[in-house]
């Protein structure tokens, strides 16, 4: 359960360090919702958005898992969806442009889905 709890919380410190970064950007400019796919804060704003609509479901589906004695696989599975969000985000900030196909995005994007399967799949398995 330890695994699960960490990795929770590293997925909410990155909801919330996102959220700070737009609210950073916010205060520097005068468009406050941006439009053109390479706004700096257009780019965070997607970031963050991005995030919070997958680190719940992931967030959830890690602790009911982890609650049951979770296999090996299991746990590293956590891990894995733990650090494909933290890709993705790199991967979205850096790139600049919305627009712009960034391979740090893509594999952040595919290891979440794949994890995020995998822990549906678990939490079947576990019930």
């Amino acid at each position: 359960m330890t695994t699960a709890i960490i990795c929770t919380a590293l997925l909410a410190a990155l909801v919330f360090a996102l959220g700070l970064n737009v609210s950073r950007l916010r205060g520097s400019t005068t468009t406050q919702q941006p439009t053109a796919p390479d706004d700096r804060l257009y780019v965070a704003i997607r970031a963050h958005g991005n995030a919070t609509e997958y680190v719940p479901t992931l967030a959830v589906l890690i602790l009911l898992v982890g609650s049951r004695e979770p296999a090996a696989w299991m746990v590293a599975t956590f891990v894995v969806a733990t650090v494909a969000r933290y890709v993705h985000a790199l991967g979205v900030l850096r790139a600049g442009d919305m627009n712009k196909p960034v391979p740090l995005r893509m594999v952040g994007a595919m290891a979440t889905y794949a994890a995020g399967l995998v822990l549906a799949g678990a939490a079947v398995v576990v019930a």
